[in-house]
Order: structure tokens, then sequence, then C-alpha cells
């Protein structure tokens, strides 16, 4: 019914088709668009999300033990966030990392901002997926880091090739929803 509930939304605020072409973060070209920001960056539908991919989401496909959860600044943050804290309303201390886009060049000049020492594993999160080059920056970032990566998880999988290319640097994806679902 939660998945449901989000791919009405997904379908009501997120798709876009258009004859003319949209220009993807990957620099591809797309008459179909999907921004996922409707979904992370509105409270209700956050909230909606994150009860599904922690209750019925994450249950149903990942088998790592993971005590973080984090990715690539900006769209992996509010999932980080909003799935934190529902574990945290499940009783389970999980940690949302931040992986910066660049290292700071002031401060401590910090990649990754959270409770890194804290954590041995991390379940690495996204927005969208197309060719899958955020994710594999956040991942390294991550394993640079000392932390394990195998799995996770994003909103959409543009069936790109992005899931592939992850799979070959041994992460694998679990998308909530798929590019062909839509149309």
């Amino acid at each position: 019914m939660k998945r449901e509930k989000l791919f009405s939304l997904m379908k009501e605020f997120v798709y876009r088709y258009s004859s003319e072409e949209f220009t993807l973060a990957s620099g591809k070209k797309s008459n179909h668009y999907f921004n996922c920001k409707e979904i992370i960056l509105v409270p209700d539908r956050l909230s909606l999300f994150a009860d599904f991919v922690v209750n019925e989401h994450i249950p149903k496909n990942v088998k790592s033990n993971f005590e973080a959860v984090g990715g690539l600044t900006l769209g992996a943050d509010p999932i980080s966030y909003s799935l934190s804290l529902e574990f945290y309303k499940n009783k389970k201390m999980i940690y949302p990392l931040v992986v910066r886009k660049e290292v700071k060049d002031h401060g401590t000049k910090k990649e990754i901002e959270g409770q890194i020492g804290k954590v041995k594993s991390c379940l690495v999160v996204d927005d969208v997926i197309t060719t899958g080059g955020s994710t594999i920056k956040a991942v390294e970032a991550l394993r640079r880091a000392g932390i394990e990566v195998t799995e996770g998880i994003c909103i959409l999988d543009r069936e790109e090739g992005g899931l592939e290319a992850l799979s070959d640097e041994g992460i694998k994806m679990f998308p909530v929803f798929k590019k062909s679902e839509f149309f």
C-alpha cells in the first residue's frame, strides 16, 4: 500500500515527459525527467518514503548489516537523514553520512561528514541512478575512509546502465522504482 501511494506521488509530482529533451546530471539527454526532490524535499512525502524503505523495502532486499546510510550530497542527504530517523524510531541506531562533492579546502578538510569513526559499513543511497557516476563517487570516498559498502538503495533507476556500473564496483543496488514503470 505504501509503495502504491509513493508511486502515485511519483507520477503526479516527479515524472515529466517533454518532446524537447532534458539534459540530465550525467550529461545525457532524455525526453523523460524525474525530479525526486519532489519526494525528498516535501516532509509528508519524505516521511512516507522513509517509512516504506525502512520497514518494507530494506528488509525484503538488503542483506548486509550496515551501521550508516549515506551518499553524495545533495540527492542523498534528505534520504540519509530520514532513513536514520526512521531507524531510530524503530530503536536502531543508523548514522547518516554526507559525502561532499569536493573536499573542503578549509577547517578540517573533511570529505565525509558524520560519525565515520563509529561505523564500519554503510548502505549507499541516491535519489536517481542514470550512469551511476555520483553513487560511485560516494562509494569511492566511503571506501577511502575505511567504510565497507556493498549494497545501496535509490528511489529511481533510469535503467541506463547505472546499476550495471555499480555492480562492476561491487555494489548491489535495490531501486524502489524503475523508469519503465512510468510509461
